[in-house]
């Protein structure tokens, strides 16, 4: 489930209501009646789809952690919110970059979807970049022929 193209298609269809209200339905109404309720629903809910799609498509969107795998950090069930904008602006749905601002640097925390299943998204923790040699050999992270310090996280 695409929940910004969800959000997206409501966010247009209300604003077509609305839209149609104002240029026809509204015009051919006596100026004492009161809306129909198909046009007065779309109406209120326009603005508030519309702020929240571009808040959730260009300023932070809410992620909730699927697994330990970010452990001591972050556990299963924390909620994070993410900065849309850090690396660029993006278009929504398509995610295509329009403007580029940064790249990933060592420690960040990056959500990406999973390239296998694109519905699921994946929360990490950047090891390495670009141009960097990132082994996982018998347990050991190196970057670089260097290998990383591992910390155990207290359980």
């Amino acid at each position: 489930m695409n929940f910004a193209l969800i959000l997206f298609l409501a966010t247009v269809l209300t604003g077509a209501v609305a839209l149609a209200d104002r240029l026809v339905f509204a015009k051919r109404r006596a100026p004492d009646e009161r809306e129909p309720w198909w046009i007065e629903y779309p109406k209120s809910f326009f603005p508030v789809l519309l702020i929240v799609f571009l808040l959730r498509s260009f300023v932070a969107e809410p992620f909730k952690i699927p697994s330990s795998s970010m452990r001591p950090t972050l556990v299963v069930g924390d909620f994070i919110l993410v900065n849309k904008f850090t690396y660029g602006l993006r278009l929504p749905i398509v995610e295509r970059k329009l403007i580029p601002l940064g790249d990933p640097q060592r420690g960040d925390v990056v959500v990406f979807r999973y390239p296998v299943n694109p519905s699921q998204d994946f929360i990490k923790r950047v090891v390495g970049v670009g141009g960097d040699e990132v082994a996982y050999r018998d347990k050991k992270l190196t970057v670089n022929g260097r290998p990383l310090p591992q910390l155990p996280d207290g359980t």
